[in-house]
């Protein structure tokens, strides 16, 4: 039987970031899925290849079963907001994952349409894990 399918969402913009969602991608691998990592399953990034990027990660949403989204910062970052959207449009569950204790809104977490969307809002990594073992279980 094939391991199910997760797709890290979330900023990559500096080492602080990187550091943090390949933390979160190995917790996901080790909870037995097969990941897509963007920028650990795309080519550097250059003025020419921007499509390419565009497709492998909309084609890493449309493969997966679960989206794993870093949601921290006090806005969540554009490109996170459209994956979740993609992939709520197209029936997978979602994970949000927020330890940033930092709040913009007073009744909701993230943006309301993003917090409607997801299937599962988790503060931390010990949450992540056991979000993704109900998951497992029921599926």
């Amino acid at each position: 039987m094939a391991k199910p399918r997760a797709y890290i969402a979330g900023p990559l913009f500096d080492e602080g970031e990187r550091w943090f969602i390949e933390k979160v991608e190995a917790l996901v691998a080790a909870a037995g899925f097969d990941t897509f990592l963007p920028h650990r399953d795309n080519p550097p990034k250059t003025q020419e290849n921007i499509a390419e990027i565009f497709a492998n990660d909309r084609g890493g949403i449309d493969t997966c079963d679960v989206v794993v989204a870093n949601l921290n910062g006090v806005t969540t970052d554009d490109g996170t907001a459209w994956e979740l959207g993609y992939a709520f449009a197209h029936g997978k569950y979602l994970i949000g994952l927020h330890t940033d204790w930092r709040s913009r809104f007073e009744h909701e977490v993230v943006n309301l349409m993003m917090q409607c969307s997801l299937n599962d809002m988790v503060r931390s990594l010990d949450e992540l894990e056991k979000a993704l073992a109900r998951w497992t279980a029921s599926h």
